[in-house]
């Protein structure tokens, strides 16, 4: 340990703003947490800046504020091509699955329900194909249900665990589960439990894309957020999920140990001049036939 650190408590690991505004429980109800804690100014200045009470967040500008930075996450996924990419990925596994059944796709921590809305809009993965999508946040939950119902798209929305049973999976319908810029909000330890809890719903196949962590990912993340994020939170949060992402061999490794019987990738691509759609990138999991 370096001479500067001796004796100083570790610093904890930093965090993003929206995980602390919008830390909720599998009931539903949003934890109050201390930005100023975490150790992080920037962080601690920009919560300073919204309308408070008594010490207390106004909760009607902080869900104001969660659905702005959700849109911009939004046409951030639009651009990266994410409904189709994932489409390209999930559909042949729904083939494998279906036979003349229906075949479930749970979009975990869904948010707007971007990506389900796309899938249900374009219809890639064929018309038996049942679309759900899951997140902790009944505000955002709430909000993505009344977009798709305005677009008239057959999807639906359910706020709670999408891991606890009977949510989202019912054991008599085959399910793929997925999501997006879900993992780098786990930290390491936690992994393997996300994985292992998709092993004991019986899941067919999860394919789970999230930041591609590395130098020109951070450059590329800062360039974008300054020039196109209108919103604070979103320069802030958006540059720290690249520095928080997980590299491709830590997520294989927390798959195969929680998700045993799977057969699992991940590839990382090119360390120099990688595309700029590779900076998602998905680890996969495929229950092996008994």
């Amino acid at each position: 340990m370096p001479r500067a650190l001796a004796g100083r408590t570790p610093t904890p690991p930093p965090v993003e703003i929206t995980d602390l505004l919008w830390e909720w429980d599998a009931s539903g109800t949003r934890r109050p947490v201390a930005v100023e804690a975490a150790g992080q100014r920037r962080a601690a200045r920009l919560v300073r800046r919204m309308p408070a009470r008594d010490g207390l967040l106004d909760p009607a500008a902080v869900d104001a504020l969660l659905l702005r930075v959700h849109y911009e996450l939004q046409r951030l996924e639009e651009e990266l091509q994410l409904g189709r990419r994932i489409a390209q990925t999930v559909a042949p596994w729904v083939r494998d699955l279906g036979g003349g059944r229906p075949v479930r796709v749970v979009d975990v921590g869904c948010g707007l329900g971007y990506v389900l809305r796309w899938l249900a809009a374009h219809r890639p993965l064929g018309p038996d194909v049942e679309l759900v999508g899951v997140d902790l946040n009944r505000h955002l939950v709430a909000h993505a249900a009344d977009l798709a119902a305005a677009e008239g798209l057959p999807c639906r929305f359910v706020a709670g665990d999408a891991f606890a049973p009977g949510v989202a999976v019912d054991g008599g319908t085959p399910c793929v589960m997925v999501s997006s810029g879900l993992l780098h909000h786990l930290p390491a330890g936690a992994l393997p439990s996300f994985f292992a809890a998709q092993n004991r719903l019986g899941v067919a196949a999860f394919a789970h894309w999230d930041v591609r962590p590395g130098p020109w990912s951070t450059l590329g993340a800062w360039v974008l957020h300054a020039a196109r994020m209108r919103e604070p939170v979103s320069r802030h949060d958006g540059v720290l999920s690249v520095r928080r992402a997980h590299p491709a061999a830590a997520l294989l490794e927390a798959a195969r140990a929680g998700a045993p019987g799977y057969e699992v990738a991940c590839a990382d691509g090119p360390a120099w001049l990688p595309r700029p759609l590779d900076v998602l990138r998905p680890v996969t999991g495929v229950r092996a036939a008994a």
